[in-house]
């Protein structure tokens, strides 16, 4: 275990000089495993989740457009064939809104590396197999000089996929492309996501932006167990409890990773007047696999006006 942790500091490392010094772009890391790295497959894969009979069972092109202010969304970040019918509800969500400017994606940082409160610094774009989507950093400034608690730092991205796998959904609902700012969160305390989460309203204040919270919730419990308490815990979210949330997570030991990034959403939506809330669907690895002995927990949510 020794071993890995020092490599993967190294990667990481490795990561922050080449990109740093010489290739400018943030690589698709998990290309391949999490998601597929051809083109043509990832974009079947991902039709495939939005017809999932754990998906909306709806397309892009089904849905009714409205001018209505962009919610902010919650959604999963495991393997596709997983996780990805529950994120292709906020997808498909999203698409029915006019394409933001910039997407702000939220998630936790599950490799220890970089910064408490990490925000993407020298790369110019993270790559996917659809192509290259590019970073917000007039919008990265603004948010960072707002707080000093908030740092550049490409190292807390360079091994982290809770974000990454976000990106593949936003090529696929907007046919124009799209600016993103990637936050990493190893301090997930309520006190710092709050903050953020005002410090985001601020910085986007006369922004088009839409904020997603990436997490998945329990991890590795049978699935009724799972399933009980995860959707007690997405109550609170949808009823905007940041506090609620954060007391009943630690009363039932809910293993959420991403609370940190669903506060800080939370937060944000509420000051930029998305103060209702919506759970859109909720299933368990155990639903695609059949095997319900230890499963991961899926949540999708928005947040509208």
């Amino acid at each position: 275990m020794i071993f890995l942790s020092n490599l993967s500091a190294f990667q990481g490392n490795l990561f922050y000089l080449r990109s740093k010094f010489s290739f400018m772009k943030r690589s698709a890391q998990y290309a391949g495993t999490f998601y597929s790295n051809k083109p043509e497959e990832l974009i079947r894969s991902i039709k495939e989740c939005f017809q999932s009979p754990f998906g909306p069972q709806k397309s892009i092109d089904q849905v009714e457009k409205t001018t209505e202010p962009i919610p902010f969304f919650l959604a999963p970040h495991a393997g596709y064939m997983y996780s990805g019918p529950v994120a292709a509800w906020s997808f498909l969500e999203l698409s029915k809104y006019e394409q933001p400017e910039t997407v702000i994606v939220i998630g936790p940082n599950h490799t220890g590396l970089g910064s408490e409160i990490a925000i993407a610094d020298d790369v110019s774009a993270w790559e996917t197999p659809l192509g290259d989507v590019e970073i917000n950093h007039e919008l990265i400034d603004k948010i960072t000089d707002l707080s000093h608690l908030i740092t550049k730092d490409d190292r807390a991205h360079s091994r982290e996929h809770s974000i990454e796998v976000q990106l593949p959904f936003l090529q696929f609902i907007y046919k124009e492309p799209i600016k993103f700012v990637p936050i990493s969160l190893l301090n997930q305390g309520m006190d710092a996501a709050i903050m953020l989460g005002e410090i985001i309203s601020k910085a986007c204040e006369n922004e088009s932006v839409s904020v997603i919270a990436s997490s998945d919730f329990t991890h590795y419990e049978h699935h009724d167990v799972a399933s009980n308490q995860d959707n007690k815990v997405l109550e609170k979210i949808v009823n905007l409890d940041i506090k609620g949330m954060y007391d009943l997570k630690y009363e039932l030991n809910v293993s959420m990773c991403g609370y940190g990034p669903i506060a800080t959403t939370i937060e944000a939506a509420k000051r930029m007047n998305r103060t209702k809330g919506k759970i859109l669907t909720y299933a368990t690895s155990g639903d695609v696999s059949g095997m319900k002995d230890q499963v991961v927990g899926y949540g999708a949510a928005m947040f509208h006006t």
